[in-house]
């Protein structure tokens, strides 16, 4: 028996769709209502405004980046095999939660500035995983040593975060399929 979503989760779902799909501007909170068969004032009963659902979207997909990537700072892996993994499970969220790492990627940037402030503040964190995986490598001697370490973690950063601009499921390849090509492309240009 599946347990039914409350009025909150709902609003929380639909906005992560109308956001997705509009964009956050474009998003009133009339359309949001309307696509709840709610009246306009009545969403405000649940929430404090449109800002909160974003804010909201953002901090949810933020932490499932965290629960998938940031247990790999412990996982006993080869540099090679880290960032093989990493760049899998990062494309993983984006496949499994297309709605939500739309909204994070691509609306972040209408946060106020506090918010705003802590998505970049994230954003540096998951830059350091990557950082420290490629530098990882070089130490060990298995990525070339004259890699730049930032422009590298730039390059595998923008490869996995950019799929949710195309990524459709049901398509030719999955989300894994879709790193490991990926991944073999990159490696080629980093192994010592």
């Amino acid at each position: 028996m599946t347990q039914q979503k409350t009025r909150r989760e709902q609003i929380y779902e639909v906005a992560g769709t109308l956001f997705s799909e509009r964009g956050y501007h474009a998003t009133s909170m009339r359309d949001l209502a309307s696509h709840l068969g709610m009246q306009g004032g009545s969403l405000y009963a649940h929430i404090s405004g449109k800002e909160e659902l974003l804010v909201e979207l953002v901090n949810q997909a933020a932490a499932q980046f965290d629960e998938s990537l940031m247990p790999l700072r412990e996982e006993n892996l080869s540099p090679e095999e880290k960032l093989r993994e990493a760049m899998g499970r990062h494309i993983d969220v984006v496949a499994h939660n297309l709605e939500t790492a739309t909204v994070f990627f691509h609306e972040w940037k209408h946060l106020s500035p506090e918010a705003y402030k802590k998505v970049t503040d994230w954003r540096d964190t998951i830059d350091g995983l990557y950082r420290d995986i490629v530098r990882e490598g070089i130490e060990k001697g298995v990525f070339k040593p004259d890699l730049d370490v930032k422009m590298t973690a730039y390059l595998v950063l923008s490869a996995v975060n950019w799929t949710y601009t195309w990524y459709r499921p049901g398509g030719k390849l999955g989300a894994r399929q879709i790193a490991d090509q990926f991944a073999d492309m990159l490696m080629s240009g980093l192994r010592k």
